[in-house]
């Protein structure tokens, strides 16, 4: 292989975000991925506030190209309650669509590409840098000696598409006793149905008898149903010599946060910067504070997964002072600090006592 800056492993958007982001510092990039595009996953396919705001520092105006929405509703144990974000709205994209998009603009600042090309070790690479972008299972992440790590929890996701006559502003969430139903708006008429379970055998035909309210509205399938896992997992280190680890290759959090797009283009600035200056030090403490957050709200989510009481309670209490869920989702989009979000907490705890 000729010899480049950057050499990229794994087309999709990690991989893609990061070549952006050097070449627009001026490095030479290749990207390599087995695929070839249009490039899909199972995903939820909402990109959150704080999400669009990375996407704009790495040049991508994403807000044409998909469905906004104004916050989150939550909907369980027969409640529910929504809240706007403070700033801004979120955007329901088809992955595909925000692939073909990232491709185009890593086009026009001149990255080179390899589709269609497998990498089987890093010895060949001629290159100064190399990025594994090759996601949860990443062989790069292997190859390069970073794969230790602690558990790994994981669930399970199943994706569709449906057109609906009755669309909501709202990305919504609707949970059942083992599992969660995301709706994001992605298009006029058209929703992402996504469900996440720790069980590996419901299917959302079978899953959607638990939330009658959203079943009523999803009679018109658009797409066949595709799987995908979501895994919880941190690394000790994302780097290591001439190797960076991003997305999901370098760690990631589970998908009911919805933050993994906003992730990936939050790690591709902080390692564009590290690049740079030919340091990937700074990288990995920035890639460990871009994710104190998100993993932060992923434990505070999940507690209430398997808990019927508990997510009865905390459903009853917020929809008695929806105040509280505001401030909830403040603190998710990165609009809240953690001591607000100890105090908002607290003040949850005490409704739901004196609810009792």
């Amino acid at each position: 292989m000729s010899a480049t800056d950057l050499f990229v492993i794994g087309g999709g958007p990690a991989g893609l975000a990061a070549a952006i982001a050097a070449r627009r510092r001026g490095l030479d990039v290749v990207v390599a991925d087995a695929a070839v595009p249009p490039i899909d996953k199972a995903c939820g396919e909402g990109i959150m506030p704080d999400g669009l705001v990375a996407a704009r520092a790495l040049g991508l105006d994403l807000e044409d190209a998909g469905q906004p929405f104004r916050g989150i509703r939550f909907t369980g144990a027969g409640r529910s309650v929504k809240a706007a974000f403070p700033q801004g709205r979120g955007l329901g994209i088809r992955r595909t669509r925000l692939h073909e998009i990232m491709i185009d603009r890593a086009t026009s600042l001149g990255v080179r590409f390899r589709w269609g090309t497998a990498i089987n070790g890093l010895d060949d690479i001629r290159a100064r840098w190399i990025v594994a972008a090759d996601g949860a299972h990443s062989r790069a992440r292997r190859w390069a000696g970073l794969d230790a790590g602690g558990g790994h929890p994981r669930r399970y996701g199943f994706r569709r598409h449906y057109r609906v006559a009755r669309q909501s502003e709202f990305m919504e969430i609707h949970w059942g006793r083992t599992s969660q139903l995301y709706l994001t708006p992605i298009a006029p008429g058209e929703v992402c149905v996504v469900l996440i379970s720790r069980h590996p055998r419901p299917r959302l035909d079978d899953a959607l008898a638990q939330f009658p309210e959203a079943a009523e509205r999803l009679r018109e399938p658009l797409t066949p149903e595709r799987g995908a896992l979501t895994i919880s997992r941190r690394f000790p280190a994302v780097w290591r010599g001439n190797v960076a680890l991003i997305g999901d290759a370098s760690g990631s959090v589970d998908a009911i946060t919805g933050e993994g797009l906003c992730l990936l283009f939050q790690q591709a600035e902080a390692l564009g910067e590290g690049l740079a200056a030919g340091d990937l030090a700074c990288y990995g403490a920035a890639h460990r504070r871009i994710g104190r957050r998100p993993q932060f709200m992923a434990r505070f989510m999940l507690l209430l997964d398997g808990r019927d009481r508990l997510r009865a309670s905390v459903l009853q209490a917020m929809a008695a002072r929806p105040p509280l869920f505001a401030r909830m989702l403040a603190m998710h989009v990165g609009e809240l600090s953690v001591l607000d979000f100890v105090k908002n907490s607290l003040a949850l705890g005490w409704e739901m006592v004196t609810s009792l």
